[in-house]
């Protein structure tokens, strides 16, 4: 698959996990670990990630989706902790405007986009 095609893929599927934390956060449970979504190379666009050659990775575009990409599945994980503890009110409050998480998505999908732009 193309690089373009990974991105626009990972784009929806990180986009998916704010509802995935809110039904955490409302139930208290999860289908995922925190263990299972800290590590930003277990879900398919880390693994396709760090699968890119040598010279793919040493892109600018590259670095900074990668460290974003850390950045958003530490932030989810801390936010299903949370929920999963229940620690309701904490949670629902790192799913504000304002919050980190919230933050550090909008840059990861805005880095993702200038990233696929690159290879039109």
């Amino acid at each position: 698959m193309a690089i373009a095609e990974e991105i626009t893929k990972a784009i929806g599927a990180h986009g998916m996990w704010k509802q995935r934390l809110r039904e955490a956060i409302e139930t208290g449970k999860s289908e995922f670990t925190v263990e299972r979504v800290r590590p930003d190379n277990f879900c398919d666009f880390g693994n396709w990630l760090y699968s890119l050659p040598l010279s793919d990775q040493k892109s600018s575009h590259w670095k900074t989706v990668q460290d974003l990409h850390g950045k958003f599945h530490a932030e989810a994980a801390r936010v299903l902790g949370l929920g999963v503890r229940g620690h309701k009110r904490e949670a629902e409050h790192e799913l504000a405007a304002e919050s980190n998480y919230v933050k550090i998505s909008l840059e990861l999908t805005g880095a993702m986009m200038k990233w696929k732009e690159s290879y039109r």
